[in-house]
């Protein structure tokens, strides 16, 4: 488990092993979620790199009889 220490500043390193396991690169966006006494960064990720994230997946809807 890694841990992190609080600066004066109220800032934190994310550890080198965190980083690139995300991929996390200098300038990132994060977004930041307080659940109770636990905190979650959550990466911003530009549209263009969504892009043919769901590629195959089974657009198909079953439809009932009386819905078309």
């Amino acid at each position: 488990m890694n841990t992190v220490t609080v600066s004066s500043k109220y800032q934190v390193v994310i550890p080198k092993e965190v980083r690139d396991r995300i991929d996390l690169k200098v300038g990132s966006t994060m977004e930041v979620i307080s659940y109770g006494n636990r905190i979650e960064l959550i990466p911003i990720q530009p549209m263009n790199k969504l892009k043919g994230l769901f590629k195959g997946i089974n657009t198909d809807i079953p439809r009932d009889l009386d819905r078309l």
